[in-house]
Protein backbone atom coordinates (compact mmCIF):
# COMPACT_ATOMS: atom_id res chain seq x y z
CA UNK A 1 0.00 0.00 0.00
CA UNK A 2 1.36 3.41 -0.93
CA UNK A 3 0.59 6.46 1.20
CA UNK A 4 0.79 9.71 -0.75
CA UNK A 5 1.94 12.13 1.91
CA UNK A 6 3.70 15.39 1.16
CA UNK A 7 6.94 15.40 3.13
CA UNK A 8 7.45 18.67 5.03
CA UNK A 9 10.20 18.32 7.62
CA UNK A 10 10.48 20.72 10.55
CA UNK A 11 13.66 21.88 12.21
CA UNK A 12 14.95 19.71 15.08
CA UNK A 13 14.14 20.92 18.60
CA UNK A 14 11.24 23.12 17.49
CA UNK A 15 8.13 21.93 19.33
CA UNK A 16 6.40 25.24 18.57
CA UNK A 17 6.08 23.99 14.98
CA UNK A 18 4.50 20.75 16.10
CA UNK A 19 1.84 21.97 18.51
CA UNK A 20 -0.79 19.30 17.91
CA UNK A 21 1.61 16.50 18.77
CA UNK A 22 2.91 18.36 21.82
CA UNK A 23 -0.65 18.93 23.06
CA UNK A 24 -1.57 15.30 22.47
CA UNK A 25 1.47 14.14 24.42
CA UNK A 26 0.57 16.45 27.31
CA UNK A 27 -2.95 14.96 27.42
CA UNK A 28 -1.55 11.42 27.32
CA UNK A 29 0.85 12.25 30.14
CA UNK A 30 -1.74 13.90 32.37
CA UNK A 31 -4.69 11.58 31.71
CA UNK A 32 -3.26 8.20 30.74
CA UNK A 33 0.22 7.64 32.14
CA UNK A 34 -0.69 9.04 35.56
CA UNK A 35 -3.16 6.14 35.95
CA UNK A 36 -0.42 3.52 35.57
CA UNK A 37 1.82 2.82 38.58
CA UNK A 38 5.53 3.38 37.83
CA UNK A 39 6.30 -0.31 38.41
CA UNK A 40 3.94 -1.29 35.59
CA UNK A 41 5.19 1.23 33.01
CA UNK A 42 7.86 -1.15 31.74
CA UNK A 43 5.30 -3.89 31.09
CA UNK A 44 3.46 -4.34 27.83
CA UNK A 45 1.14 -1.33 27.67
CA UNK A 46 -0.40 -2.20 24.29
CA UNK A 47 -3.78 -3.36 25.67
CA UNK A 48 -4.08 -0.33 27.95
CA UNK A 49 -3.03 2.02 25.14
CA UNK A 50 -5.68 0.56 22.85
CA UNK A 51 -8.28 1.05 25.58
CA UNK A 52 -7.11 4.66 26.10
CA UNK A 53 -7.14 5.34 22.36
CA UNK A 54 -10.68 4.02 22.09
CA UNK A 55 -11.83 6.13 25.04
CA UNK A 56 -10.03 9.23 23.72
CA UNK A 57 -11.54 8.99 20.24
CA UNK A 58 -15.06 7.76 21.02
CA UNK A 59 -15.99 8.84 24.56
CA UNK A 60 -13.86 11.77 25.76
CA UNK A 61 -15.31 15.20 24.89
CA UNK A 62 -12.76 17.74 23.62
CA UNK A 63 -13.01 21.43 24.39
CA UNK A 64 -11.34 22.30 21.08
CA UNK A 65 -14.14 20.40 19.29
CA UNK A 66 -16.91 22.21 21.21
CA UNK A 67 -17.55 19.21 23.46
CA UNK A 68 -17.63 16.61 20.68
CA UNK A 69 -15.48 13.50 20.57
CA UNK A 70 -13.02 13.18 17.65
CA UNK A 71 -15.26 10.49 16.14
CA UNK A 72 -18.34 12.72 16.35
CA UNK A 73 -16.40 15.58 14.75
CA UNK A 74 -15.23 13.29 11.95
CA UNK A 75 -18.80 12.26 11.23
CA UNK A 76 -19.80 15.93 11.18
CA UNK A 77 -17.17 16.98 8.62
CA UNK A 78 -16.77 13.71 6.71
CA UNK A 79 -18.60 15.06 3.68
CA UNK A 80 -16.00 17.85 3.39
CA UNK A 81 -13.01 15.49 3.18
CA UNK A 82 -11.90 15.03 -0.44
CA UNK A 83 -11.40 11.54 -1.77
CA UNK A 84 -7.86 10.46 -2.69
CA UNK A 85 -8.06 10.94 -6.50
CA UNK A 86 -9.15 14.57 -6.01
CA UNK A 87 -6.24 15.26 -3.68
CA UNK A 88 -3.69 13.52 -5.90
CA UNK A 89 -5.00 15.31 -8.98
CA UNK A 90 -4.54 18.72 -7.37
CA UNK A 91 -0.97 17.92 -6.38
CA UNK A 92 -0.14 16.77 -9.89
CA UNK A 93 -1.71 19.91 -11.36
CA UNK A 94 0.69 22.01 -9.30
CA UNK A 95 3.67 19.82 -10.16
CA UNK A 96 4.40 19.20 -6.49
CA UNK A 97 6.45 16.09 -5.96
CA UNK A 98 4.63 13.46 -3.92
CA UNK A 99 6.96 11.06 -2.16
CA UNK A 100 5.52 7.70 -1.22
CA UNK A 101 6.08 7.13 2.47
CA UNK A 102 7.62 3.74 1.91
CA UNK A 103 10.01 4.90 -0.83
CA UNK A 104 13.80 5.03 -0.58
CA UNK A 105 13.71 8.76 -1.31
CA UNK A 106 11.49 9.39 1.72
CA UNK A 107 13.96 7.71 4.07
CA UNK A 108 16.93 9.40 2.40
CA UNK A 109 15.32 12.84 2.95
CA UNK A 110 14.67 12.13 6.63
CA UNK A 111 18.37 11.88 7.47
Amino acid sequence: MVHYIKFRPIKPRSPHLNGKVERSQLTDKSEFYCTIPRKERNLDLAPKLLEWQNFYNYNRPHASLQGLTPHEKLLEVEHLIPIQPEVTGKYWEKQVQIIARNSKMYYRNRQ
